[in-house]
C-alpha cells in the first residue's frame, strides 16, 4: 500500500480545482480552501500556477514571487497561519487559464508522484531546513525581473514547486534535487540573455 502522503501533490491540485467558481478566481479563495496553515501547499500552488501555462498572465511571475518570500519568511519566523497583504489576496486569476494548468500539470505530477517517499527526513528540521528556505527566499529577489527573459520565471517556480513539494512529502531527496536546480538557474537566465 503506497503511503498517502505521496499522492499529497495531486490532493494539493484537487483542492485548487475545487476553488473555480465562476470566471476567475481570488488569491483570497485559494487560501481559504487549502486552509491558513498550509504554508507548502500554498507555495506549491502559486509555484506550479507560474510552472504552467497559467504563467502567461501578466506579472504572475512578480506575484508569486511576492507570494513565496512572503510565505517562507513567515515559515521562518514560526508562524501558525498564513497571513498574505491584501493587494495580493484580492488579485483574480483567471479561471479559464487555471483549469488549463491544472489540466497540463496533471500528468507530471502523476509521474513524479510514483517516486516520492518519506527518506532523509532530517533535512526538514532546523538548522538543516534554514538553507534551502534562505536560498528560494533570494530566489524569490530576482524572480520579477525574470519576466524579462522567456521561460526563466517558470524554470525558477519549477526549483521552488520542487521544494513545496519535499516539504509536504518529507522527501529529502526531492529537497537535495531542489537544492541542484537553484544552482542551474542563473546559469540558465545568463545563457537566454547572451
Amino acid at each position: 500500500m503506497p503511503n498517502q502522503e505521496t499522492h499529497a501533490l495531486s490532493d494539493v491540485l484537487d483542492e485548487l480545482e475545487a476553488t473555480v467558481d465562476g470566471d476567475d478566481v481570488a488569491i483570497a479563495d485559494v487560501v481559504e480552501t487549502l486552509g491558513h496553515s498550509s504554508f507548502a501547499s500554498l507555495m506549491l500552488v502559486f509555484s506550479l500556477i507560474s510552472t504552467s501555462p497559467a504563467s502567461a498572465i501578466p506579472g504572475i511571475t512578480a506575484m508569486v514571487a511576492v507570494l513565496v518570500f512572503v510565505l517562507v519568511g513567515q515559515m521562518m519566523l514560526g508562524r501558525k497561519s498564513v497571513w498574505l497583504p491584501g493587494f495580493v489576496t484580492r488579485r483574480r486569476l483567471s479561471s479559464e487559464k487555471l483549469c488549463k494548468g491544472i489540466r497540463w500539470l496533471r500528468k507530471p505530477v502523476h509521474f513524479i508522484e510514483r517516486f516520492l517517499r518519506p527518506r532523509m527526513t532530517w533535512l526538514f528540521h532546523r538548522p538543516w531546513l534554514w538553507l534551502p528556505m534562505i536560498l528560494v527566499m533570494g530566489l524569490t529577489l530576482f524572480m520579477p525581473f525574470m519576466e524579462v527573459v522567456p521561460t526563466s520565471g517558470s524554470i525558477a517556480s519549477a526549483v521552488i514547486a520542487l521544494f513545496a513539494a519535499s516539504l509536504l512529502t518529507r522527501d529529502g531527496v526531492l529537497a537535495l534535487a531542489s537544492l541542484a536546480l537553484l544552482a542551474v538557474v542563473p546559469v540558465a537566465v545568463y545563457q537566454w540573455q547572451v
